[in-house]
């Protein structure tokens, strides 16, 4: 099988594509796709910082400069669990609030395109086929060699 028939390089050029869409569509509101996906996923209530890690995927390192950058720009702001001084939330400021509503937007037409030119019946068996490939991927035990 060649590289560009396997099942991983249609999803990463899919995503790829994906991903520098949105970048350019936030370059004209100052945001990154990885900066608007994670103001999408701060609650209100505030969302703990290892649970944004996992979310994302994210190292320590990569998440720790991405949320240092983030505070920089004025998007966020961490805070310390009064119980419990090693569990730290972050939040949205209201700048941060304000560029998460850009987001959903540009996220929401994207949908809204694609629902137009993706019938109901291809776009459940496209997300049960995703949902499927990430259980086997967690599953997955590469053969000792």
């Amino acid at each position: 099988m060649q590289s560009k028939e396997t099942i991983d390089y249609f999803l990463k050029i899919a995503w790829q594509r994906i991903a520098n869409n949105y970048n350019q569509i936030g370059a004209e509101f100052e945001l990154t796709q990885a900066t608007g996906y994670m103001l999408i996923n701060i609650d209100k209530e505030g969302t703990a910082v290892s649970q944004i890690a996992s979310l994302l995927g994210l190292k320590s390192t990569s998440l720790s400069r991405m949320l240092n950058n983030m505070e920089k720009l004025g998007l966020i702001y961490r805070r310390a669990a009064p119980h419990d001084k090693r569990s730290v939330k972050i939040f949205l400021t209201e700048l941060g609030k304000k560029k998460r509503r850009i987001a959903k937007e540009v996220i929401q037409e994207f949908n809204e395109y694609l629902n137009v030119h993706i019938n109901s019946n291809e776009r459940l068996q496209l997300i049960n086929t995703l949902k499927k490939i990430n259980q086997l991927t967690l599953a997955y035990k590469p053969k000792k060699q």
